[in-house]
């Protein structure tokens, strides 16, 4: 663990991260100083529900799950966080412990800041915390709707709408076809939508047989038919 990364030294990781937009360099440059940079290895846990809260976590490179476990023990992911996003935020404005568990889905490098340093930062810059309230709704308003979806929609839906999701957030938009580099494996994304590793397989095939969709290997889904996928959500 370092004090300080590569990337932040060229201010880069707070550069990327929305809420420091309206931040000039001299002020990006006081963020940075108190940072510390950690890295994480695929499938490493950043931290565990029920864990004191006491950092902020900003994802400088690398794709972080976000994700609690049902009753009956099964994982449900609430969100995939890539370059740019933070984390941890929501346990920090008081004393209290995570609400869910993330971990790293390939290799992170993650710079933090600790609660003290963020309260500081906060009462300093208003303005940002104006930002974190409108990306606390944005994600709120993405966990209603998976909830939304999960309860009412049958499981065609269900993939169709993490498919759509994933278009939104990773597809790369082409002529006549969307190519989603996926950042989830086959149980992730059945952890997704609540169902198993062989229910996400077949309904995959599924949606390839009908022409929605063409499977690349395990890592690349290209959408052949947007307006066939949106039909199921």
């Amino acid at each position: 663990m370092n004090n300080c990364c590569g990337n932040c030294k060229r201010g880069l990781c707070t550069k990327e991260i929305s809420i420091f937009s309206s931040l000039d360099s001299s002020e990006l440059t006081e963020i940075i100083e108190k940072m510390i940079h950690k890295k994480f290895n695929k499938n490493d846990i950043v931290f565990l529900e029920g864990e004191k809260a006491k950092t902020l976590y900003f994802l400088n490179v690398g794709k972080i799950k976000i994700y609690k476990y049902t009753k009956d023990g099964k994982e449900q992911i609430l969100h995939i966080l890539s370059e740019g996003d933070f984390f941890g935020e929501l346990n920090l404005l008081k004393e209290s412990k995570y609400r869910f568990n993330a971990k790293a889905i390939e290799e992170s490098k993650i710079c933090t800041l600790s609660k003290e340093n963020f309260k500081e930062i906060l009462l300093d810059k208003p303005e940002i915390a104006i930002k974190i309230l409108e990306i606390m709704g944005e994600r709120l308003s993405e966990v209603e709707n998976l909830a939304q979806n999960l309860a009412t929609n049958d499981i065609d839906a269900r993939i169709a709408f993490l498919l759509k999701d994933l278009c939104d957030k990773y597809g790369e938009f082409n002529e006549n076809s969307i190519i989603i580099n996926l950042p989830l494996n086959r149980e992730d994304m059945a952890n997704y939508v609540g169902v198993t590793r062989e229910t996400i397989s077949r309904k995959l095939k599924k949606f390839e047989e009908e022409g929605i969709i063409k499977i690349v290997g395990t890592k690349k889904i290209v959408v052949m038919d947007e307006k066939g996928l949106k039909k199921y959500i």
